[in-house]
Order: C-alpha cells, then sequence, then structure tokens
C-alpha cells in the first residue's frame, strides 16, 4: 500500500499547544503518533513524508524516532527536516512527481496554488499548515485537488492513496 503523512513534529513540546493537539505531553504525543503510524503501515509499504517528521529534538534523538517507524520512507523535506540518517530513507528529496493508477501526484512539503497538470486532473498532497479536516472538505467543495496529509487534518494517522483518490472521488485510470 502506498500512504502520506506529514507533520508530525516528533519531538516538538510546543506543537501540543500550538497546533491543539490532544496529548498531555510530548511523550504520549510521540508514542502515539509512532503507535498510530505502525497500525498502519508495515514493512513493505510506501510512506511518503511530506516534511517536519521531527523538530526541537536532536538528530540522534530523531533518528531514534525514525527507526522505530515501519514502512519505506520517502522524505520530502519540509523546513524543519535537517541531518536526519540518510539510511532510514529510500530518498530525499524537496519535490517529487509520481504517476500512480495513471494520475499525476505532485509531493511537497508546501501547498502550492499550482503544480504541473493541475488543470488536468493532477492532485496535489502536501503538509506544512497544519490543517484541521475541514481544509480538506474545502478543497473538494471547491473543486480543488489539493489535500493536507499532515497528522493534524487527518487524526493523528497516515492518510493512503485510495483514502485519497475515493476522498475526492478520483477515478483511477490504470493500475499500478
Amino acid at each position: 500500500m502506498i500512504y502520506f503523512t506529514s507533520d508530525l513534529h516528533l519531538g516538538h513540546r510546543a506543537a501540543i499547544h500550538l497546533c491543539e493537539r490532544p496529548f498531555k505531553d510530548v511523550e504520549e504525543m510521540n508514542r502515539k503518533l509512532i503507535e498510530n503510524w505502525n497500525s498502519f503501515i508495515r514493512q513493505n509499504d510506501t510512506i511518503y513524508i511530506l516534511g517536519d517528521l521531527s523538530h526541537r529534538i536532536s538528530v540522534n534523538q530523531a533518528n531514534e524516532l525514525i527507526k522505530q517507524l515501519n514502512g519505506k520512507k520517502i522524505l520530502i523535506k519540509g523546513n524543519h527536516d535537517k541531518g536526519y540518517d540518510e539510511s532510514l530513507f529510500e530518498e530525499i528529496c524537496m519535490f517529487k512527481e509520481i504517476n500512480l493508477y495513471g494520475i499525476s501526484i505532485s509531493l511537497m512539503h508546501y501547498p502550492m496554488l499550482e503544480w504541473p497538470k493541475s488543470r488536468h486532473g493532477s492532485l496535489h498532497i502536501h503538509g506544512h499548515q497544519h490543517n484541521k479536516a475541514d481544509y480538506n472538505e474545502r478543497m473538494k467543495e471547491q473543486g480543488i485537488h489539493r489535500y493536507d496529509a499532515g497528522v493534524d487534518a487527518n487524526s493523528y494517522y497516515p492518510v493512503s492513496l485510495d483514502y485519497i483518490l475515493d476522498f475526492f472521488d478520483i477515478e483511477r485510470r490504470k493500475n499500478i
């Protein structure tokens, strides 16, 4: 399976208050985010992380937390991603364009107003804004195929490609 997530901010105590997260402390937040991730993601699944995996902790602490996360991880860097052990990822990049089910999908930490093939049925998946779920609903209502995969918009879980395609009622054009 293929999944997306963003903005876990592992180790970032202030994220609890700033993003109104329902955790009593950073240890509980880290534990729950890792537990939620691993309840969805298996070792052979691919997960695109659209930035800000950790913040305000040492690189060594971040790497130890990342080692606990299942799946083949592809990192699209966010503004807080620095110095991770590259061997923990299949790939690290700033922007990635993929084609799945015959659909062009643009992946970036930051939301874009326009992206490759945005006027021709493509999809843009991003993070950064720490939106709530109503953001994705508004995009859908406006006919904009832009989805915030951040944990704050998705009940603190990764989201599958199938879920996003169904959410927007995007027809799969061919098998992956």
